[in-house]
């Protein structure tokens, strides 16, 4: 017998790594199913268990059973799918992709086999019906247990169950074959440039970057791709019109082609599905279902908070893109036939998409004299580590400590290991910086191991957590360290405000730790770290040049901190138009059978500014609410803004870095989970509800609004 066939699975045996994590350099592409079929039949084995148990039904030989056994037999299943379905976003390939379509359907099935069991929902029944006396956390487990199996179709008929059971099936697989579908697409492209002329207005580090991406692909010349970091610098920068509007239309016509990437009918489809999964469980639309476990409650909330921002931002929106013509107007464009209206000597030019980026740049040159170039050489992404770590260990004491023994997934991974103030042992943190192929655009946070307490043998272990940032930030190149923007060091603050709500938590049960909350309140923690982005005590700390070690200039901060609302009426109103769109979809009542690329300009048309482009589409490309998770949910960025902002005002007031304020924001919130109503938690913590009025000061929009 060969050294190969004598190989184990290693999801089945001990991992014998750091804090028991991940064993990625022993993994290989066929563990997986392996051990997705063994899991499933070990679940299956434990609920026989439950079920045919002749005792009464309670919390603990029932609920505790079904929602969070952490016993390493049977969480064989939720170890494999958190590997492979976090690789699939961060690391995959076209074999990985074929076994996820493959695999995805029977993951569904077994998951409906759980949720449509009519013996394990009696039992659950009869224990939310006939409980002792539970302690908080033990209520919101059993109440979100019940609901769960409600909301997944439990009270349904045969009938019904059975049709659930197809469109759930049917959603899963539809929903991985759009992200399958725009990763192919955005990968694809490239535009190859030959001629140094074409560079015009790019600053070094984006030729760099593209002289970097070339010679990768070993071409001449420059390559610049749809990854943010080489997008965004062409769009901000480059002189060429022709090459901007290239560009734009390439990434803002991702899966509409007429090839097997076109994700129209996908997207007309899962709409669909998720409007008959919600009236098939008793709602009008699928958006009422998804509320109904959401801060706002319900439709009417959502767009009374849309509206309202729209009347609060659109008037100083109308004036920075009346500013922003203006600007447009007297630039080089002027008097091209193509792109004029108008007759006579009245005609001009009419700004496109692919202008935006551009005279945003040099607008903000002109008012504030500032712009990401300037900053870059004082971003060095080891520099921003340490700021961020430090700023962590500044509010809560927290440390982190790279260990090379930890695997990774990938060299660009780094791993941690993260130390609370006493020193003990808190977390595992991995940091995954880099575009590359096979990675999604964006970024996000994700979890390889929830956190829990772990009973065995009258003894329990706090279980701590494994979390990961994935981001597609600027590359090194051969000449250059990683230099960052400012918009990317908020990036990196973002997912670390996600990944200190995992790292923090501190609950019982794994269900409810960490960001397990309800959607409209995970974005709080990530969107308040962003504060600190422009807050000049912060960038101190760690933003020095990156060759002359000499500190970013108090000018420069003072430049930062004026321009921090420069367009940010436009930016708003542009999330809004996502929130927009994304409940125009999610609440159909009707099946859905209109053109997508018009129903979308009509859908955001209220909180749209200038003549909108008939020839692109976002909803192919929004991932989000297509296969993301933020399906009638969009809005919640926006929600956790008017969160953050308020709660931020609690900082500046007591100081930015002030520790008891930090304490009570981890006691309250970043340590608490779901395990209570995330407006108790908040309140707990503010001492009040929310207003939008911080957001509006913060912004400038109030002070705006009365002159």
């Amino acid at each position: 017998m060969n050294q190969e066939s004598q190989r184990k699975n290693p999801f089945f045996e001990p991992y014998n790594t750091p804090h028991n994590t991940a064993p990625f350099d022993r993994i290989r592409l066929e563990d997986f199913e392996e051990a997705f079929m063994e899991g499933i039949r070990r679940d299956d084995e434990q609920i026989e268990k439950i079920i045919n148990n002749p005792d009464k039904p309670t919390f603990d030989n029932t609920i505790i059973n079904v929602d969070d056994d952490k016993d390493d037999y049977y969480d064989l299943l939720s170890r494999t799918s958190s590997v492979f379905f976090n690789l699939l976003s961060a690391e995959t390939n076209d074999d990985m992709d074929a076994l996820a379509q493959k695999m995805s359907p029977i993951l569904t099935k077994h998951a409906n086999d759980i949720r449509l069991n009519e013996r394990l929902f009696e039992r659950i029944k009869y224990v939310h019906r006939h409980h002792r006396r539970l302690t908080p956390e033990e209520k919101m487990l059993l109440d979100t247990c019940y609901d769960g199996f409600v909301r997944s179709g439990a009270l349904l008929d045969a009938e019904g169950k059975a049709r659930l059971r197809a469109l759930t099936e049917e959603a899963s697989v539809l929903g991985l074959q759009f992200q399958q579908n725009l990763l192919k697409e955005q990968k694809a492209y490239t535009l190859h440039l030959t001629d140094e002329a074409q560079l015009d207005g790019l600053p070094p580090t984006a030729r760099e970057a593209a002289a970097q991406a070339a010679r990768e692909r070993e071409l001449q010349g420059w390559v610049f791709t749809l990854d943010y970091p080489s997008y965004q610098p062409f769009m901000t920068y480059s002189t060429q019109r022709e090459l901007r509007r290239q560009m734009y239309m390439a990434r803002n016509t991702l899966c509409i082609n007429d090839n097997s990437e076109n994700n129209l009918g996908v997207c007309k489809r899962l709409i669909n599905l998720r409007r008959e999964i919600a009236q098939l469980l008793g709602y009008k639309t699928y958006a009422d279902y998804v509320l109904r476990r959401r801060m706002a409650g319900n439709v009417r909330s959502v767009y009374r908070l849309l509206n309202d921002l729209i009347d609060a931002y659109k008037p100083t929106a109308v004036k920075e893109r009346e500013e922003l013509q203006r600007e447009f107007s007297r630039g080089e464009e002027r008097g091209t036939r193509s792109e004029v209206h108008g007759t006579g000597s009245e005609a001009e030019p009419r700004m496109q998409p692919w202008d935006t980026a551009y005279y945003s740049h040099k607008l903000q040159m002109k008012k504030f004299n500032i712009d990401a170039e300037m900053l870059r050489p004082y971003f060095q992404l080891d520099k921003v580590i340490s700021g961020v770590f430090g700023l962590a260990n500044r509010l809560y004491g927290i440390t982190f400590k790279e260990n090379k023994s930890i695997p990774v997934y990938h060299p660009d991974v780094k791993a941690y290991e993260v130390f609370d103030r006493d020193g003990s042992y808190l977390a595992v943190f991995y940091a995954d910086f880099h575009p590359r192929k096979g990675k999604q655009g964006g970024a996000w946070m994700t979890e390889y191991q929830g956190q829990c307490w772990k009973v065995e043998n009258d003894k329990t272990e706090n279980v701590r957590p494994h979390v990961s940032v994935v981001m597609n930030l600027t590359k090194p190149t051969d000449g250059k360290p990683a230099l960052l923007t400012l918009g990317e060091v908020e990036t990196f603050l973002h997912e670390f405000g996600h990944s200190l709500h995992g790292m923090f938590a501190n609950t019982r049960f794994e269900s409810l730790s960490g960001t397990n909350v309800w959607w409209d309140f995970v974005e709080l923690p990530s969107q308040f770290m962003e504060n600190f982005a422009t807050e000049k005590g912060f960038l101190q700390t760690f933003a020095f040049h990156y060759e002359t070690g000499e500190p970013l200039p108090d000018e420069l901060i003072r430049r930062i901190v004026r321009s921090r609302n420069f367009m940010c009426a436009t930016a708003c109103l542009r999330q809004v138009s996502f929130g927009l769109l994304d409940m125009a979809y999610y609440t159909q009542k009707d099946e859905f059978d209109a053109d997508i690329i018009p129903f979308e300009k009509e859908a955001w048309k209220k909180a749209i500014l200038g003549q909108q482009r008939q020839d692109t589409c976002m909803t192919t490309q929004f991932s989000h609410i297509m296969a993301g998770g933020y399906a009638a949910g969009y809005y919640s960025y926006k929600w956790a803004e008017v969160l953050d902002a308020d709660a931020f005002a609690v900082f500046k007031r007591h100081g930015i870095f002030d520790r008891k304020t930090a304490q009570s924001f981890r006691d309250n919130i970043l340590s608490k989970g779901g395990t209570e109503n995330p407006m108790t938690l908040y309140k707990r913590f503010r001492g009040g509800e929310p207003t939008i009025e911080a957001l509006l000061r913060r912004n400038g929009i109030r002070a705006n609004n009365k002159k």
